[in-house]
């Protein structure tokens, strides 16, 4: 879609009308991965959304800084590979093809595994690429002729490899440990799927009987129905309190139950908190379960009360009554409590606000249950990639996330890698009747194994983190060895939500050391060179977005009414690191009327006869303002590959919509016209041309159409060149027409301060000008005239009277205001305004001043008084100079 000559521009710019034809003509023509062979390869990979996901707003933030970067390279010349995605995601999945069998009046478990995972082939066949389409609209330049999906025969063929291979290393085990157990999803879940949630609960205060009759120590809980399987009471050593108690052995005879249990001595009992006695359950609550271990207490021994669904079910020791076998964990609860207090063992019950863990995917509160499962031995694959970190083979962006990441790394715990579904990875393990395990690639390998022996294949299926752990080199073809894989990996830099840094950019980091070029040196290892971790984005009020709050916004509804481009430079505007985004639709809003703004001054060159430039390099310019505007371009080129380089979005965005804005739309179009000579046209069309290729990563579809209409093109905006301009910044010319800038700016802000109409034509007068101000003037007198509105500007001193000072460069001009407005009145309505903004300003200061205002009202309303203070201290600034100007 190249163009053989200019085609005038429609009158209005409408979004909608061109997105659509763009992307397709970029896909089908190959453009988001042009051939490069002998280029410099550079290569992102996304994190793949869920196959069942809908682009949300942290899709668009993240995506949109992927394509700033991707296209931004392939302008450089690169050989630039974004790989794309979707990722199986094992409980979502599920449960949309369960849930849409409920509605079918139908289950899972009326098919075989074969037929239901076939139902699942079918549901992705359907409806799985939703938000593949939804990344196409944001305008994403991936690689679509090699989209990945990880349950792909080559990906599943990595995944497999992996886990064999880190069983024969002894970096994968099956042990029994406490969970994240879903009791409506019968699965276990990673610590990134539950939600907490604020829940009015209770506190309830018991007390247990010593055995020897002597006594009772007291405990309090918020989950009663656990001490049916406590195993301890811990009390911490320094709590004087039970030194004798423990000393001499003593134990406590549960209620209900009968089970005799000891008080040990445990760190983990905080003697400032109630009694300072802590009941132990380790087979129900995490913390419980690592002081159960210091006691000595085996995980296998460790009491379970709870089955699959959350029903209590008999303990190994049988000590629980029969009349709570098959209840529901709540209503065991309500029961411990009638029996608690029937026995007078409730001492008392206090109201509480409990931080309760919730599956995101359930929606039922999640049970910390003792169950066998497969783990990675984390602590030990965590090791290469702190050293990476370390050594900076590994450069996280912003650095402030280094600790983080060290703490986390260095305190990892066993990573949990099974999940009771039927989508997804099956463990590779078989078992035998005698207990036996054999893991292999394949049924035929785990039978050679065995022998003889009669197996049974794992019933399991890997979390869907362990297998997207592999993203960066098996979508490149791992673990065959091929050019792709050993041209793109390392990958350069991965840009990620701080949120996943755990749950995924850490295992990509264990994975891709452990797994990749084991001989090389480490920083040929790695997964990228660059970790890139940005925030979250919030409402406009700075809360956390939730469908409960009703403040989610929808980003394919901010692209129907504003286009593509003005969502993605929103994003990248405000992508500030280490700070979350804020949602503002006025600045959607505004990036789209900037777009508006480069399509009305493309049009006006095209109507005055400036067109698409031939040159890459900059056209040979001698007049003042076109010399200037070629070194602006010059600066803007350096100071976005500055921001560029220090993954500064924020700074590259504002560098691009100042230059676009402000110098060439502004300033340079105001300062050419009715000078259209062949420089000149040269000139700006050449300028126009360096605007779309620096702004095309943000923008990249209003761009492109501008691109392909100002004339004839060898190739298309997304592949074309980035600026090089060849050329000095001329520092003469600088001056000059920065001190025109200044004059006349500085003029009409004065007129629109004083009440002057802007087409007031005044005089002004400079004794004493400098060498340089008396030649700026003297040869500049067209664009003073037309511009600053000025009849002349006299070398002398001003006649006696009021007057207003308006500097420009090192000059500081005097106009006479003598009939020109009335002075008094005047003065009088500046010093009334004045002093209403120094009223309020004051008075926000002092509430902004107090503790108790900032600490305890809502964020947004200090947020807001900040801003109105802010405000007004503006104002009272902009009305002290007013008056000043009166003198």
């Amino acid at each position: 879609m190249t163009q053989d000559s200019a085609e005038m521009l429609d009158k209005t710019f409408d979004p909608a009308a061109i997105e659509a034809k763009w992307y397709a003509h970029w896909e089908t023509a190959g453009l988001f991965r042009p051939e490069r062979p002998d280029a410099t390869p550079f290569t992102i990979v996304n994190p793949p959304p869920n196959v069942t996901g809908s682009l949300h707003v942290g899709h668009a933030l993240d995506n949109t800084l992927q394509d700033v970067v991707i296209r931004y390279e392939r302008l450089r010349g690169k050989d630039a590979l974004w790989v794309v995605g979707t990722d199986h995601a094992g409980i979502a999945t599920q449960m949309v093809v369960e849930r849409q069998m409920e509605q079918r009046q139908d289950k899972r478990t009326n098919y075989t595994r074969e037929q239901f995972i076939e139902k699942v082939w079918e549901w992705k066949a359907e409806s799985g690429g939703t938000i593949t389409g939804q990344l196409r609209r944001l305008g994403c330049s991936m690689d679509w002729s090699r989209e990945q999906f990880t349950m792909d025969p080559h990906f599943t063929k990595a995944v497999v490899k992996v886990f064999v291979d880190l069983h024969k290393q002894g970096l994968i085990y099956r042990d029994k440990r406490l969970v994240n157990w879903d009791p409506r999803l019968k699965t276990a879940i990673s610590d990134l799927e539950v939600e907490t949630r604020e829940i009015d609960g209770k506190f309830w205060h018991f007390r247990y009987p010593l055995s020897d009759g002597s006594g009772h120590i007291s405990v309090a809980t918020t989950r009663p129905e656990t001490m049916l399987a406590d195993m301890a009471v811990a009390v911490n050593p320094s709590d004087e309190r039970y030194q004798a108690l423990v000393a001499r052995g003593a134990t406590v005879t549960l209620p209900i139950t009968g089970r005799e249990i000891p008080i040990v001595f445990d760190e983990h009992a905080d003697p400032e908190l109630g009694s300072g006695a802590v009941k132990i359950t380790p087979g129900h609550d995490f913390n419980d379960f690592e002081v159960g271990k210091r006691a000595g207490i085996k995980a296998a021994d460790m009491l379970n009360m709870l089955d699959a669904e959350a029903k209590v079910c008999q303990t190994s020791d049988g000590l629980i009554p029969a009349e709570f076998i098959g209840m529901d964990r709540f209503d065991a609860r309500k029961r411990v409590v009638e029996l608690m207090d029937a026995d007078g063992l409730l001492d008392k019950i206090e109201d509480r606000v409990i931080q309760t863990p919730y599956g995101d995917r359930g929606g039922v509160v999640i049970e910390p249950w003792l169950t066998d499962q497969w783990y990675v031995d984390a602590e030990t694959l965590a090791k290469a990639p702190l050293d990476a970190v370390r050594s900076g083979a590994i450069e996280i962006v912003p650095k402030t996330w280094e600790k983080t990441f060290f703490n986390w790394m260095e305190n990892i715990q066993p990573w949990c890698v099974s999940r009771q579904l039927w989508w997804g990875h099956r463990i590779p393990a078989w078992y035998a009747d005698d207990g036996s395990i054999y893991v292999a690639e394949t049924e035929e390998e785990a039978q050679s194994q065995a022998g003889n022996k009669a197996l049974k294949r794992d019933e399991d299926v890997l979390d869907t983190w362990f297998s997207s752990a592999l993203w960066p080199f098996a979508t490149l073809g791992w673990p065959e060895d091929n050019a792709l894989l050993s041209r793109h990996y390392p990958n350069d830099l991965l840009i990620s939500g701080f949120d996943i840094l755990f749950f995924w950019d850490a295992r990509m980091a264990m994975q891709g050391i452990h797994f990749m070029k084991p001989e090389s040196p480490l920083a040929e290892r790695v997964p990228w060179k660059r970790l890139y971790l940005h925030g979250l984005v919030r409402a406009a009020d700075g809360q956390k977005m939730s469908k409960s709050k009703g403040n989610v916004v929808d980003p394919l509804g901010l692209i129907d009414q504003y286009g593509a481009d003005a969502l993605r430079f929103f994003m990248a505007a405000m992508e500030s690191q280490g700070r979350d985004v804020k949602m503002d639709e006025k600045r959607v809003e505004g990036y789209r009327n900037f777009a508006t703004k480069l399509w009305n001054a493309a049009r006006f060159c095209q109507a005055n006869g400036i067109g698409a430039s031939q040159s890459v390099a900059a056209p040979a310019a001698t007049s003042a303002v076109n010399r200037w505007i070629i070194g602006e371009v010059v600066e803007t080129v350096a100071a976005l590959d500055k921001a560029m380089a220090d993954l500064r979005f924020d700074a590259a965005a504002n560098t691009i919509y100042q230059f676009a804005w402000s110098q060439f739309c502004d300033w340079y179009i105001e300062l050419i016209k009715g000078q259209f000579d062949d420089e000149t046209k040269a000139v700006a069309g050449w300028v126009l041309d360096q605007i779309l290729v620096m702004l095309h990563p943000f923008m990249p579809f209003v761009t492109e159409e501008l691109w392909s209409k100002m004339g004839a093109r060898p190739y298309e905006l997304i592949v074309a060149k980035w600026p090089e301009p060849q050329a000095p910044i001329d520092a003469r010319a600088k001056a000059e027409v920065e001190w025109l800038i200044a004059l006349v700016g500085n003029l009409r802000a004065a007129k629109a301060e004083l009440g002057i109409a802007p087409g007031a034509r005044l005089n002004a007068y400079l004794a004493d000008p400098s060498e340089q101000t008396r030649s700026i003037i003297s040869h500049s007198g067209t664009v003073i005239d037309r511009l600053a509105r000025l009849d002349a500007i006299r070398f002398e001193p001003a006649p006696a009277g009021a007057a207003m000072q308006i500097s420009a460069g090192d000059a500081m001009l005097a106009i006479p205001l003598e009939g020109v407005i009335d002075l008094a009145s005047e003065k009088a309505r500046l010093e009334k305004a004045l002093a209403t903004s120094i009223k309020e300003r004051d008075l926000l200061g002092k509430r902004l001043e107090n503790p108790a205002f900032v600490e305890k009202a809502k964020p947004e309303a200090v947020d807001k008084a900040k801003a109105d203070h802010a405000a007004h201290s503006a104002e009272a600034e902009r009305l002290q100079a007013a008056l000043a100007r009166l003198g």
